[in-house]
């Protein structure tokens, strides 16, 4: 059988601290059809942090070579997932005169090129400008101000930047395993591609997303992202803390969490659970693993709550948490997260933007994947337009050494200090 090219494919290749998720996707009669996903071990990397190459890439090219084998694809090229605590989010606006005329394409295309005129350190790199609305005259909340008329037209951009070396770092591994990057995703952008509905972005929604060793949050507000951030506690402190509390390896302490675990005290006293600690049987109260675990839930549900921005015009506009990632999976953990932050809190299990994803597979843990394969579908379609979608800029990094302080790309002017 002939293997497919990478003509009609899409990849996504979700790089984590504990595993790497290879899901391909295939464009089917102009949409994106799910072909499967492949989850191999992940080995070099902590908290989203490169920490060993050789190994990472070890791992990057057995995830592919084992990917393309399974569901007959030659992979080529690939849009990766990237998180870390060092990426941060922030606005930036621009402004253009108009002269009380209506506005046109022309000036919607010039304002938005001002607006991304970001300006970055020389050791920071720009992942992401997206679109955060319009204003005319001071008059908020538009979302296309064509034709509109007025004196001044302004724009408000969202950018996503990250620290340079662990970008660098991330794209050789890549390149070493033998694929191209066709672009780098932040893990939330490519989830909240996948999870989020419309109407969830319109009212104000935070998407975080749980891994293994960072959790990411990003915030919507109409329709537009308003704030980005990484903590570095995951799902391996949780899986930590039962190994360090029942005295038992850590890949025991996975298997317990996952078969046996919940975040709060939801279990009977008299329930008891076999473990295994290097070896040899013995019998639990099922509500010790409860115990070690709702501890350590209150103070994680604490750490995210910091991470919601303040302030009276932020607070309001939050009005619904979507959980997703792997790490979401511990049962219980929504209703914890919802009676501590007073918010109504979903639990993403099930992809609704990629079709043809059932059982196991239509789950947080494989959303990043599933939302790389859509960014990367979106970017690829004909009718896919700039503004009405992200701005990814990463062809720069590719081109490293031919840097100089001042850069056009793409219309984006980016001037190093």
């Amino acid at each position: 059988m002939q293997r497919s090219t990478t003509d009609h494919i899409v990849v996504g290749l979700d790089i984590g601290t504990t595993k790497i998720a290879v899901v391909v996707g295939e464009i089917i009669r102009g949409t994106v059809e799910f072909r499967g996903m492949h989850a191999y071990p992940s080995a070099g990397m902590r908290k989203g942090i490169v920490v060993n190459m050789e190994e990472m890439i070890l791992s990057i090219r057995n995830a592919l070579q084992e990917a393309g084998s399974a569901f007959d694809v030659d992979i080529n090229s690939v849009y990766t997932s990237i998180t870390g605590s060092h990426i941060k989010g922030s606005c930036n606006v621009g402004s253009i005169g108009i002269g009380g005329r209506e506005v046109a394409s022309a000036d919607i295309d010039r304002v938005f090129d001002s607006a991304r005129a970001v300006y970055v350190p020389l050791d920071r790199e720009v992942l992401h400008v997206m679109p955060a609305g319009y204003a005319i005259d001071g008059q908020n909340g538009i979302r296309d101000p064509l034709g509109m008329t007025g004196e001044r037209l302004e724009a408000k951009v969202f950018a996503i930047t990250g620290a340079a070396t662990p970008i660098q770092n991330l794209l050789r591994c890549c390149e070493k395993a033998g694929v191209e990057v066709a672009d780098m995703v932040f893990a939330p952008v490519a989830s909240a591609g996948a999870m989020l509905t419309e109407d969830e972005r319109e009212l104000g929604v935070a998407l975080v997303d749980i891994g293994g060793g960072t959790t990411d949050i990003l915030l919507y507000k109409d329709g537009w992202p308003i704030h980005a951030s990484v903590i570095a506690v995951g799902g391996n402190h949780f899986t930590n803390d039962l190994a360090v509390g029942l005295k038992i390896p850590v890949d025991e302490a996975e298997r317990i969490k996952k078969c046996f675990g919940a975040a709060t005290q939801m279990v009977t006293d008299s329930e008891q659970i076999e473990i295994i600690p290097f070896g040899q049987k013995r019998t639990i109260y099922r509500r010790h693993v409860a115990e070690i675990l709702q501890a350590r839930t209150e103070e994680f549900i604490g750490l995210i709550e910091k991470e919601f921005p303040s302030g009276s015009s932020c607070e309001s506009s939050l009005t619904g948490v979507v959980l997703t990632g792997g790490g979401s999976l511990l049962n219980g953990l929504d209703k914890a997260a919802e009676e501590i932050w007073g918010l109504p809190v979903r639990s993403g299990d099930s992809i609704i933007n990629i079709h043809g994803i059932q059982g196991p597979e239509n789950s947080g843990a494989c959303s990043v994947g599933a939302g790389l394969v859509r960014y990367g579908f979106e970017e690829s379609s004909e009718e896919f337009s700039p503004r009405d979608a992200v701005t990814g800029i990463f062809s720069r990094m590719k081109a490293w050494a031919k840097e100089i302080f001042k850069i056009h790309k793409g219309g984006i002017e980016y001037v190093r200090n």
